[in-house]
């Protein structure tokens, strides 16, 4: 009999990915230029010119038989070191490509890196709101998620409710700054309590709770707002990576995991991350975006683009009424519900073709999520929608 599980998984897909094919279906009866669509956080900014210089060199090379062979399971050793020397020069953390895993993408370096901690019986902490599929990745490799719901007025993290939700079965937490889906980026101040109560917690349970901190949006972030390092507040930390939003790179899966040299077990945590790609099939990363990586490790896409638009759709919005919290980073709006029911509200916008993502499965009943990853145009156009809807609640 096949997995009941995963055939469940299978066949019911993700709210984000359902209200997309929704919009490419709208999209071929009315035309794409009629629908609003602000569903997936697709980045649309094109990859730096180093990306497409560095393929070109690659290519052109003469030996790309190399180029797209096997790599070592764990990745390139000069790509794997080149990442190591650029969060050493970045970070100031003194990591080797030996804390190093190439993985195609954040979703994979998520995945493995439960997979090497957890057993049956585990919990996993994540701070709402949060990304859907952290659920799955945690409930695959065993664990239970518990949610730790943030303050309302800004959705930072609630850290007194955070500390009575660790107990013995704590085996990680994970954290997510710049915040998919509020943009939100977490305070330094923050950053420390949720590290000193794990500390705390850790010595109290007499085993390491890990901090898995998931990093697609870190050069993400507008103004002067820093992003804090979580290895140079936590020692038992784990860097989950992905290129995807800072190179603009999404189709072609490429990331790493960085294990903390500080971590009280690195060298066998690493281990079983190596263990745990294994398992899974995660071995050799894409060959030609890691030496693409490597090429391209300084660059970064050019975000002002998504700046302008989050100023453009965060004024918008709050002019017409809405309730929105201000992100500092990612592109990605958080927006309070007129009405409690968030899919009820989202079915509403599709009466004036606005697809919206309801925030229930991102842990926040009552709020909807507004990508703006999206031409800028389309931001203008959408608002006299926008007025029409909240107008249903006046």
């Amino acid at each position: 009999m096949l997995s009941q599980e995963m055939m469940k998984l299978g066949k019911v897909r993700s709210v984000i990915r359902d209200i997309f094919e929704y919009g490419k279906k709208r999209a071929a009866e009315i035309g794409a230029e009629n629908i609003f669509d602000f569903s997936l956080g697709n980045p649309s900014i094109p990859a730096p010119p180093e990306v497409d210089l560095a393929i070109k060199e690659l290519t052109e090379s003469g030996n790309t038989v190399a180029l797209h062979g096997y790599t070592s399971a764990p990745g390139d050793p000069l790509v794997r070191q080149t990442v190591a020397n650029h969060i050493a020069t970045k970070f100031g953390v003194p990591i080797t490509a030996d804390s190093i895993y190439m993985t195609a993408g954040a979703a994979a370096s998520l995945c493995i890196t439960l997979k090497a901690m957890v057993v049956v019986g585990d919990e996993v902490i994540a701070f709402a709101p949060f990304f859907p599929e952290y659920k799955v990745f945690a409930e695959a490799a065993g664990a239970k998620l518990v949610v730790s719901k943030p303050f309302p007025t800004d959705l930072q993290i609630d850290t007194d409710l955070f500390q009575t939700l660790v107990t013995p079965a704590t085996k990680a937490v994970i954290i997510n700054s710049p915040n998919n889906p509020s943009g939100v980026v977490y305070r330094e101040d923050t950053i420390k309590k949720v590290c000193a109560i794990l500390c705390a917690k850790s010595e109290e349970y007499g085993h390491p709770i890990y901090l898995i901190s998931d990093e697609p949006y870190r050069e993400l972030v507008y103004g002067d707002v820093r992003v804090p390092y979580l290895m140079n507040y936590y020692q038992n930390t784990i860097v989950c990576y992905s290129y995807s939003k800072a190179l603009s790179l999404p189709g072609e899966r490429i990331g790493y995991i960085a294990v903390s040299p500080q971590s009280e077990d690195a060298k066998d945590l690493f281990a079983a991350i190596a263990g745990a790609g294994r398992a899974l099939g995660y071995v050799c990363a894409p060959a030609l975006f890691q030496k693409v990586i490597a090429k391209c490790i300084d660059a970064t896409s050019d975000i002002r683009a998504y700046a302008k638009n989050r100023d453009a759709i965060y004024n918008g919005l709050t002019a017409l009424g809405y309730n929105c919290i201000k992100p500092d980073g990612a592109f990605y709006l958080f927006v309070k519900s007129p009405e409690p029911d968030a899919y009820a509200f989202c079915e509403k916008a599709k009466k004036f073709e606005l697809l919206l993502v309801p925030g229930d499965d991102f842990g926040c009943p009552g709020y909807v999520r507004i990508a703006y990853c999206v031409n800028p145009s389309l931001i203008q156009r959408s608002m006299p929608s926008f007025a029409n809807l909240i107008g249903l609640y006046k």
